[in-house]
């Protein structure tokens, strides 16, 4: 019969990485949802983003540079589509590709919601100082 042994260190789920991440991101969304516009969700707000920073992008693309596997991406694009918010033309180069790009009213949302970005940046990290707020994003940065 094995020994049983006790764990060096006790576990303290309020210690666990995992755990404090997800109350981060949970109390990012609660802000997120509150100040949008358009009822954008955190995914589409980053897709939309990307897209106007590339002006035209295939799909595939758009889902590498939002880190969005192939299944979001697609009911990303979707979504936004219904929205009014892309635009899908084919691609000159290779009939088989379609290059999103924002439409007029997607352009106009993304000027506004770069603004509502920043204070839902601002309002998440509010409980940090400015100094600790810089090392967090540092951190996470390299986590990612």
């Amino acid at each position: 019969m094995m020994a049983e042994t006790k764990p060096t260190h006790p576990y303290h789920l309020d210690d666990q990485i995992g755990y404090l991440l997800r109350l981060a991101s949970q109390r990012h969304a609660t802000i997120f949802q509150a100040l949008t516009i358009n009822a954008l969700t955190p995914t589409q707000f980053s897709a939309l983003i990307r897209i106007s920073e590339q002006d035209k992008c295939s799909q595939n693309r758009l889902g590498r540079l939002a880190s969005m596997d192939v299944a979001t991406i697609k009911g990303v694009v979707d979504r936004l589509r219904q929205k009014g918010l892309i635009a899908v033309e084919p691609d000159p180069n290779d009939k088989r590709r379609t290059l999103i790009s924002l439409s007029p009213t997607g352009t106009d949302l993304v000027a506004r919601m770069r603004d509502v970005g920043h204070a839902i940046t601002a309002e998440t990290l509010n409980p940090l100082s400015a100094t600790e707020q810089r090392t967090l994003l540092k951190l996470i940065r390299k986590l990612g």
